[in-house]
């Protein structure tokens, strides 16, 4: 089977990106499942999965692991905002994975950080907003405003510390790099 230039683009093999793609949503159902409890409510470590998923993988594997992980998620652990999860985290995750593939190709860290900024002001305006809808109040979503900065600003910056700084990034690239070698010499003696 022969990769369309989408798939190529963002992975060597269907393989390794189906696989790649359904570890980050399992990832990120396990971080929906706690939070970390501050004084008022919790923050969800989920971000981070999102951001570092989008950073690295196209933007449709980012849409399956940040719209519907979360989704997913919230479905089995707190029902209520999982359709605000689905549209919020999936149009975080696309807009990341936009920014941080096809922006400053000759600075990635420079992309993926605008990338990861722009998916924290999208997660906190869509959640606020959802809480309106969902809630049908203004003050409960203002309330919870502090909390949707919080774990936006964490999830972004430790997405991005984990995929440049503690080199998973350069890992995941090795590998597809290796794979996609790999696939070229086996169809070459073929």
């Amino acid at each position: 089977m022969e990769n369309t230039s989408n798939s190529k683009r963002y992975s060597g093999s269907i393989t390794l990106r189906i696989t790649t793609t359904a570890v980050f949503m399992a990832l990120t159902i396990a971080m929906a499942s706690f939070g970390i409890p501050v004084p008022g409510g919790h923050l969800y470590l989920c971000d981070v999965i999102i951001c570092l998923a989008s950073i690295l993988l196209g933007p449709l594997d980012a849409f399956v692991v940040g719209g519907l992980g979360s989704f997913f998620g919230d479905m089995i652990f707190y029902p209520l905002p999982m359709f605000v999860s689905l549209v919020t985290h999936g149009l975080q995750a696309i807009v990341i994975s936009l920014i941080a593939h096809h922006t400053f190709k000759d600075h990635p860290k420079v992309a993926a950080g605008i990338g990861v900024s722009v998916g924290a002001v999208i997660m906190v305006v869509g959640y606020t907003l959802g809480k309106i809808f969902v809630y049908s109040t203004f003050e409960y979503a203002m309330i919870k405003l502090p909390y949707e900065i919080a774990q936006g600003a964490l999830g972004a910056i430790l997405g991005f510390v984990l995929c440049f700084h503690f080199g998973i990034g350069k890992l995941y690239k090795t590998l597809i790099f290796k794979n996609s070698k790999k696939k070229k010499n086996q169809t070459e003696t073929v």
